[in-house]
């Protein structure tokens, strides 16, 4: 495991569609456990939980670091501010970031993008065609903070990497295809509504595997299913539902 690069997992439980959405239950675990286990399973990089400093994420922050996360905790509406704090705090060079209502990320996903940086061909990469919640995008850390030097749009504080994305005469972006097997974008796996969270329930009971232990040993340590699984119990249900 790398200590150049830090894999951050933003989540806050103020969600305006779902409140509370990050410690909801799914398929035996928390909606934010899911995606701390998945990004923590890859191996790629250290995670951090990169949540708010206000009084209702205080669980969430517990929640981080019962499943081993080191937790960060800074602005809510300016989430590129709170990575600059994540930069500030671990010194990382590379930064991949994820989100927390995609609790079916691709395991291989960070290590892909990061190959990208690492070789010097990118400032920024994130894969196109993956199934909707299933990639984590990657990007330099000296990039970011030169993105919250000069990002004054309120859009661009709250995305994080928008304003590097759409300054492409700035910054080198990449933005590649998928592994073949893995181009989905017509598969749905992130979770905005309490009908999503119905149908993740559905779709992740159908390839369910004991929960990892934090010492990775025993019966359980063989980890959560892979993307292309998820997406053929996510066909299944599809077919089900035709037939029906």
């Amino acid at each position: 495991m790398t200590s150049d690069t830090a894999i951050v997992l933003q989540a806050r439980m103020g969600s305006e569609r779902l409140p509370g959405k990050a410690l909801r239950r799914l398929a035996g675990e928390t909606v934010v456990g899911h995606c701390l286990r998945r990004l923590m399973h890859a191996g790629v990089a250290p995670v951090v939980l990169a949540t708010t400093i206000d009084e209702e994420d205080d669980v969430l922050a517990q929640e981080g670091e019962r499943l081993g996360a080191q937790v960060v905790r800074g602005a809510r509406v300016d989430v590129l501010r709170r990575f600059v704090q994540v930069i500030r705090e671990t010194g990382a060079t590379y930064i991949v970031r994820a989100t927390g209502d995609n609790p079916a990320v691709d395991l291989n996903a960070a290590s892909r993008v990061l190959s990208a940086l690492r070789t010097g061909s990118a400032d920024y990469c994130c894969e196109r065609e993956l199934p909707h919640g299933a990639a984590v995008e990657a990007v330099r850390s000296d990039v970011l903070l030169d993105a919250s030097a000069h990002a004054t749009e309120a859009d661009d504080r709250e995305h994080v990497t928008t304003y590097v994305k759409f300054n492409r005469s700035r910054y080198r972006v990449l933005l590649p295809r998928a592994p073949a097997a893995l181009r989905r974008p017509d598969v749905r796996v992130t979770i905005d509504t309490v009908a999503d969270l119905a149908y993740m329930e559905r779709v992740l009971a159908s390839v369910r595997r004991p929960l990892p232990t934090a010492d990775g040993r025993g019966p359980e340590s063989h980890g959560p299913a892979p993307l292309a699984e998820i997406i053929r119990a996510a066909d299944a249900l599809t077919a089900q539902a035709r037939v029906a």
